[in-house]
């Protein structure tokens, strides 16, 4: 039924249906924006009408082919606007490793006394473009590489790529160029140049044709190659002892190595030894005794004191212990880091066989009877000297160097690994356990032959008051 009229609603009354309903297809005739109207007939009768009220519904339906055409245009600019912005953040990173590049060439070459500066593609030559049968080793710092200088009569060389472009890997770079360009020892890895190109970090070195000392110490795959001679063994250990010695008291500078191992002890076509890498070296501040870290402690097993470890404190004796790891890989062709039985360290093990009185057994067995069993027995007692807990009761380079010449006896050594005293560590009042205690003596017990009695070292008396408490951690 049509709606009818009321007294508050005026409107005139609608039919239930459309009076007039028609499906056209305007898409051809009319534009986007059009104006719709109404006109009456033409005819000669007369009619009077009201439109009350119209209603215009546009339904429309995209066309296959237009959607086609549009996908075709849209993807293209879908996959460019991501393409223009990596074009953007290439170049862009490409002019700030150019803009690196000239800041850090400017910086090296103020410095005195620097060696010649390489090309980036003179190198890139030389090693075949870095190919891995050129590989010499590989570290934390990156990889190190055989090259042939061809415009210096095919010069044998080799290139450490250091393969972090951050920050931290420009830090090692300029360290290790700012320390050892100046060094001058026998006993150390000369620098022939550096580069720094295209964003990489680039040092040259004279090439070792013996390679670095643990190739030979630890052929555990080769067990038909000779081992190294006892008279080489002490050629080597006197030549690093001289290079320490000559970075702790000579150089200009005192410099703490603070990466001493086998691994990087370089071995001429004489096996004269040569110490390198030199990206954890720091040179001391005058009247400094130690490098403080930024509490990234970096180094290798068995080789890091006890003190640079709880607190990356490096001294002059932090490279005294890592040189009496490598005393005792020498002697007993082992590394220091193998856990041998119950003892974590190689160290650990010496010193059971001295508390035993069979240090000899420590020898390395390829060498069968051809060594001197004093020196031995020397080489030694002086490893477990230099690798002592206690940082102050290490010998200093210059000792070392007299012992090895035996114009100075070595230092008695307990027969008991002392404990290293560590600075208390705070903890959580339920992790510590009181215990009413007496007095306690806290002593460390040294012997320092056969048939003496142990001696008591710097005895500490605790009393603690009536009321007091001595926490056991």
């Amino acid at each position: 039924m049509a709606k009818q009229a009321s007294p508050t609603d005026p409107t005139p009354p609608r039919p239930d249906t459309a009076i007039l309903t028609s499906y056209l297809n305007l898409r051809g005739v009319v534009n986007q924006n059009s104006y719709f109207g109404f006109s009456a007939s033409t005819g000669n009768s007369a009619e009077i009408n009201r439109v009350l009220r119209w209603n215009l519904t546009v339904e429309y339906y995209y066309d296959v082919n237009c959607v086609e055409i549009g996908l075709i245009v849209g993807i293209p600019t879908v996959v460019l606007i991501p393409a223009l912005l990596v074009l953007v953040c290439y170049f862009r990173k490409r002019w700030l490793s150019q803009r690196s590049d000239q800041q850090m060439s400017r910086k090296v070459k103020r410095m005195p006394g620097m060696p010649r500066e390489y090309q980036y593609k003179e190198l890139q030559k030389a090693t075949n473009n870095f190919d891995e049968t050129r590989k010499l080793g590989q570290g934390g710092y990156g990889e190190v590489y055989k090259g042939y200088l061809a415009n210096q009569k095919d010069l044998e060389v080799a290139v450490k790529m250091f393969s972090r472009e951050s920050l931290k890997g420009q830090d090692d770079f300029f360290q290790e160029l700012t320390i050892i360009n100046q060094l001058g020892h026998k006993n150390l890895v000369p620098l022939l140049g550096w580069c720094h190109n295209h964003g990489k970090l680039l040092l040259v070195y004279d090439y070792m044709p013996n390679c670095s000392l643990d190739k030979h110490l630890f052929r555990i795959d080769d067990a038909n190659s000779m081992p190294l001679s006892w008279n080489l063994r002490r050629k080597i250990i006197i030549g690093v002892a001289s290079a320490l010695h000559y970075l702790h008291n000579e150089y200009q500078k005192r410099v703490v190595h603070c990466d001493v191992k086998s691994s990087n002890i370089m071995l001429d076509a004489e096996f004269n030894a040569k110490l390198g890498d030199f990206g954890l070296a720091r040179a001391l501040e005058k009247e400094k005794t130690s490098y403080i870290g930024s509490g990234d402690v970096r180094g290798t097993k068995g080789y890091m004191a006890p003190e640079y470890v709880y607190t990356g404190n490096a001294t002059e004796l932090f490279d005294v212990y890592a040189f009496g790891a490598v005393l005792l890989e020498v002697v007993c062709g082992q590394m220091a880091g193998t856990r041998i039985g119950t003892h974590p360290l190689l160290v650990d093990w010496i010193w059971a066989l001295h508390r035993e009185g069979q240090l000899l057994e420590a020898v390395d067995s390829r060498l069968g009877e051809y060594y001197v069993a004093e020196e031995a027995q020397r080489f030694l007692l002086m490893g477990l000297a230099c690798s002592h807990p206690i940082a102050s009761e290490r010998p200093k380079t210059q000792e070392i160097l007299q012992m090895l010449s035996s114009s100075m006896p070595v230092p008695c050594v307990p027969s008991f690994k002392p404990l290293h005293a560590v600075a208390p560590v705070p903890m959580l009042e339920e992790d510590i356990i009181p215990a009413i205690t007496t007095d306690t003596t806290f002593f460390t017990a040294v012997d320092c032959g056969s048939g003496s009695a142990p001696v008591a070292i710097n005895p500490q008396i605790q009393r603690p008051d009536s009321d007091s408490h001595i926490y056991i951690v």
